[in-house]
């Protein structure tokens, strides 16, 4: 535990990074700043700061799903960088350890994670052309498709980072995101958890 001494008082950092978390995640619940201040006993004006403190980006719900990528890794910084909800990205090593596991689990969380995608504004969808096609007819949100090569592919295809983070500021800066709801930020928190279980899968 890390303590500071003030003067005559002694802070822990831990508890306030805690409480910080609840804050946050009661926002992101659907608590106004009002009822988050009386709940934490602070002024509405602190909440008001924290958000303007830690804001990357306002803007569209947008989703970020591709495969098979080469530089799987980079693509999910640039993502995170660019504060994308929902990321879902990985290699044709990881896809063929996907496509062993259980046909069960892995129709469940694909069922999982077309409910996610329905949840976002905007989907961006990197894959082999036939695939682009099948997704814009399934999901109900904008679908921009990026294709990385004729089906079937099977092979890591190499995304360019300039030619996407190019794409993102587009899409972030063109399109209004729909309202909020508790509901809804309760769907995107179950977001970054389901794409973790597929991450899970991946590199069991």
């Amino acid at each position: 535990m890390k303590l500071y001494r003030i003067g005559d008082k002694v802070v822990s950092r831990d508890k306030l990074v805690d409480v910080l978390d609840e804050i946050l995640a009661d926002r992101e619940a659907g608590a106004t700043q009002e009822e988050v201040a009386r709940t934490y006993g602070v002024q509405r004006s602190f909440v008001s700061f924290l958000e303007t403190l830690g804001e990357i980006r306002r803007g569209p719900r947008i989703a970020l799903v591709g495969f098979p990528v080469a530089n799987a890794a980079e693509v999910k910084a640039l993502a995170e960088e660019k504060g994308v909800d929902f990321v879902l990205v990985f290699s044709q090593a990881q896809r063929e350890s996907i496509e062993g596991q259980s046909g069960a689990d892995v129709f469940n969380r694909l069922l999982e994670t077309l409910a996610t995608l329905r949840d976002h504004d905007v989907v961006i969808f990197m894959a082999s052309d036939w695939r682009l096609e099948l997704v814009e007819r399934i999901l109900g949100a904008e679908v921009i498709g990026k294709p990385l090569g004729p089906s079937p592919l099977r092979e890591d295809v190499e995304v360019d980072l300039e030619d996407l983070g190019d794409l993102l500021d587009g899409v972030m800066s063109a399109r209004t995101a729909k309202p909020r709801t508790g509901r809804v930020s309760s769907a995107l928190r179950e977001a970054a958890e389901r794409a973790r279980r597929w991450t899970e899968s991946k590199m069991s």
